[in-house]
């Protein structure tokens, strides 16, 4: 009998244990927040530009907390995120942040984006992390090649005729599944002034910020913030800029049609 009794209690000893060593599931915020830059393990530098959307009860006053924490979780910088809508809603409101920071000395860290708590109540607390790089690796295993295309006055053979006439120009950059927006962000850089003195040119307003890109059943469908069509006038130029975005994501051969929008609009924009 004794050596049941000592048996079921090491049972409920072991029962125990395992209970408090589960590992607690980790919160499920997608339903709440999206990011949409930068993307898990991107090489980040200073200053970075945080977008994406939130539901409105994810804000408080327009804003929520942005902060970057390095790899032994120190604080590198804190600001806010504002709200580019009506954040009185049960909607998604697109979001941006700029975070200027100095290059902290590990090179990794973390992006952590905060629920706006003002009742400071831990029950209303909540934070989605997106772990970040501040340094590129320097081996050739860790980078790609993407192309990104400009008018080139130089090389055309149209004499300016044909607004559309593209070349590529090859940026190397850190490897990463997300190569359309990794092509964009160097189309949407300009060309370098080594390519400036070769040629090559731009139609596309500087400042232009990428908000999604996401391809489906070979569809790219790529939303650019209001900038793109900032003082844009002119069928040529409009011509060009619809030309540049499409060549640079359509070089990737799962990308068979291109769809741009500026802040969630189709129609109506890049008008001449």
């Amino acid at each position: 009998m004794m050596k049941c009794v000592y048996i079921l209690g090491i049972f409920l000893v072991i029962l125990a244990l395992g209970f408090f060593l589960v590992p607690a599931k980790k919160a499920d915020y997608s339903d709440l927040i999206h990011i949409t830059s930068p993307v898990s393990n991107q090489i980040v530098t200073s200053p970075l530009t945080v977008t994406g959307e939130a539901r409105g009860n994810w804000y408080f006053e327009a804003s929520f907390p942005v902060k970057i924490l390095d790899a032994n979780g120190a604080l590198i910088v804190q600001s806010h995120a504002e709200a580019q809508g009506d954040w009185m809603t049960t909607d998604f409101v697109p979001f941006i942040a700029l975070l200027e920071f100095s290059k902290p000395g590990t090179q990794t860290g973390t992006l952590v984006l905060e629920k706006d708590n003002p009742s400071g109540l831990p029950e209303n607390a909540a934070e989605v992390r997106i772990p970040i790089r501040f340094t590129a690796s320097s081996t050739l295993e860790d980078t790609m090649t993407v192309e990104a295309y400009f008018g080139n006055s130089s090389l055309a053979i149209t004499n300016g005729m044909d607004c559309t006439e593209l070349f590529p120009v090859e940026r190397v950059v850190p490897k990463t599944m997300a190569v359309a927006r990794a092509a964009l962000e160097e189309l949407f850089k300009g060309p370098t002034d080594a390519e400036k003195s070769n040629g090559f040119f731009t139609s596309i307003n500087p400042g232009v910020m990428i908000q999604k890109v996401s391809i489906e059943n070979g569809v790219a469908s790529v939303d650019l913030s209001e900038e793109l069509e900032r003082d844009v006038g002119g069928s040529c130029r409009v011509a060009a800029i619809r030309a540049q975005i499409t060549a640079t994501v359509k070089q990737f051969p799962t990308v068979t049609d291109v769809v741009i929008s500026i802040s969630g609009r189709t129609e109506d924009i890049l008008q001449p």
